[in-house]
């Protein structure tokens, strides 16, 4: 068993990132709930805790509060933001509504005697976000930072090993965030950095092994990068005992379904791919409510999958490329049932399975991506963006069409490779087809065709993000070219507005 370091959610945003800030120092990190009892942490022998923010003020009665105990444990705790105020408020401190509030990047002034800021710069920049704060330590707390609005902005009790920080340590934004947790975790814990990759790969091809003993596994591989990584995990613990079923909707980039099979093929697995774009098209002639769109892509694949599955005979496993973040969001508990969230798009509940194997529920996205590369998949799958499980089904505005699509796959293609060509590329970006017509000219002539909007965005975690700023030049290079080799389109534009209060994708 790894070193555990536990992270208590009472709602905060950053839950993921501060989790997956621990195991980027070779720390293993769950997450549970902020309500989780003393007597379970104590089972868990976590070698330490972390309080998470979160949206409500500490004071209110039906505030999210922790139990008590844990602060007996004699096991570190480190409250963030609204965490700190959770541990000064139960412990006899006072929390007031900000005189005034602090919100982006702030300068704080650190004492770096402190435990939590040893080896740090005495004044750097941190983020935070709060309209609350502590006006009153509890008993034997000392603070530790200030800001000219915040006189604590961080505390300390050492005796206790109880340590708080106003600001926001896990994001980019706090110069020396990271340090400040390496110090919580290997000066305050005393962790030894136990958890490797490598481990967790051996640790589940084992587990599958015993689990499965000699029985076959159906995959549902919709081509992403986490049934992927699902598949080729499973194909090594077991080989040729995993079946994968690729249902191709008709709704995957230009030569994506085809990309997808030679990646498997050959492979000690059996791959079936079944070629279904006529019939999703007929389910979705004459819709266009997006929601509808992708209640019938979903609906439709369940029947594709469940037809498929039928005819391989008695397979007891069912396998989800479900990862940790879809367990957190979805709040449920792993292998418990068939997630309506697993990425292709929700299999029906009615299959006859004895268990469901899920060997990444374990990961975050970018640990993922690292597993696939030692598992030998190729970068430009492991590597590839978010997709839609609805595929470009919701990226064409209005009624889906074989024409739509077809227009849709090469202004796509164009936006790409040149995008490919940058250094630092956006973190997502694709073409979107409009289905709104503008007058042109083209040669001597008018035209009256359709419009493409391109989508590019950075993030960190796709619960925000900020529309990334190309160069001109690019943007004019790809217009040109989208205009000029793609027939009927008249007009390319480009989105420009950041998440909230838009999203990522456009339907």
């Amino acid at each position: 068993m790894n070193e555990l370091i536990l992270v208590l959610d009472f709602g905060g945003q950053y839950k993921e990132l501060i989790a997956r800030t621990v195991r980027g120092l070779n720390v293993y990190s769950e997450i549970k709930p902020g309500s989780l009892s003393a007597e379970k942490i104590k089972k868990l022998s976590p070698k330490g805790i972390i309080l998470t923010g979160g949206p409500d003020s500490v004071y209110r009665d039906n505030a999210p509060k922790c139990d008590a105990e844990i602060f007996r444990l004699g096991i570190p705790i480190l409250g963030i933001c609204y965490g700190m105020q959770l541990i000064c408020y139960s412990l006899g401190g006072k929390v007031e509504p900000c005189v005034v509030s602090e919100y982006g990047r702030i300068s704080i002034n650190f004492d770096t005697d402190a435990e939590l800021f040893w080896g740090i710069r005495k004044t750097s920049s941190a983020l935070m976000s709060h309209t609350d704060q502590v006006i009153k330590l509890p008993k034997g707390f000392v603070g530790t930072a200030e800001t000219p609005d915040c006189k604590y902005a961080a505390a300390e009790n050492r005796t206790e090993k109880l340590y708080a920080v106003q600001f926001h340590p896990e994001v980019e934004h706090t110069d020396d965030g990271e340090q400040i947790i390496r110090n919580f975790l290997y000066n305050i814990c005393g962790v030894s950095g136990d958890y490797r990759l490598d481990d967790y790969l051996n640790t589940q091809i084992k587990s599958i092994r015993s689990k499965v003993g000699n029985e076959r596994v159906l995959l549902g591989l919709s081509g992403g990068v986490d049934s992927s990584v699902c598949a080729a995990l499973l194909s090594k613990a077991i080989p040729n005992r995993l079946t994968c079923i690729f249902v191709d909707h008709g709704f995957m980039r230009q030569n994506e379904g085809d990309e997808i099979e030679k990646v498997f093929f050959g492979k000690k697995l059996h791959f079936i791919r079944v070629n279904a774009q006529d019939r999703f098209l007929d389910k979705l002639k004459g819709v266009t409510d997006p929601e509808k769109k992708r209640k019938i892509i979903g609906a439709e694949f369940a029947k594709v999958f469940e037809e498929e599955a039928a005819k391989l005979g008695d397979i007891k496993y069912l396998a989800q490329g479900t990862i940790y973040p879809d367990l957190i969001e979805s709040g449920g508990e792993l292998g418990a049932l068939i997630k309506s969230h697993h990425n292709v798009g929700g299999l029906p509940s009615n299959l006859s399975f004895i268990g469901v194997i899920e060997p990444l529920s374990g990961l975050f996205k970018d640990e993922v991506r690292a597993l696939g590369k030692k598992l030998g998949l190729p970068e430009k799958l492991v590597g590839r963006q978010p997709f839609p499980g609805p595929g470009l089904a919701v990226r064409i505005m209005g009624e889906i069409t074989k024409h739509k699509l077809d227009i849709l796959r090469q202004a796509d293609r164009i936006l790409c490779d040149e995008i490919k060509k940058l250094k630092n590329k956006p973190q997502q970006y694709f073409a979107v087809f409009t289905d709104v017509r503008s007058v042109g000219v083209k040669g001597d002539g008018r035209t009256y065709d359709y419009v493409i909007a391109i989508r590019a965005v950075n993030t960190r975690d796709f619960m925000t993000c900020d529309y990334a700023p190309l160069p001109h030049k690019l943007l004019a290079r790809i217009s040109s070219r989208i205009v000029n080799e793609v027939k009927e389109i008249s007009r390319v534009v480009y989105d420009i507005t950041s998440k909230p209060p838009a999203t990522v994708e456009w339907e």
